[in-house]
């Protein structure tokens, strides 16, 4: 199960230690972001570039920015409208 912090209209969801561990959170993640209300900011931690998830967040219509905070921890970024 995926840890989720929220604050006001902001999601921080930090998913680094299950995906290092082999596990796949993609669908919890997605489940997280379908469910949220308009307007809510996405800040999704990752261990590395993750395509698939990123992709996945477009075919929903959003768009994404990924950002390399240090060595092994990106961030990804987007906005629910």
């Amino acid at each position: 199960m995926i840890e989720v912090q929220t604050e006001g209209n902001h999601v921080s969801i930090d998913v680094r230690d299950l995906i290092s561990r082999g596990q796949h959170p993609r669908n919890e993640i997605l489940n997280v972001v379908q469910e949220a209300s308009a307007n809510t900011v996405f800040e999704i931690h990752v261990p590395h570039y993750t395509k698939p998830l990123v992709e996945n967040l477009e075919s929903m219509g959003l768009r994404v920015v990924v950002k390399q905070l240090e060595p092994r921890h990106f961030v990804l970024l987007t906005v629910k409208y």
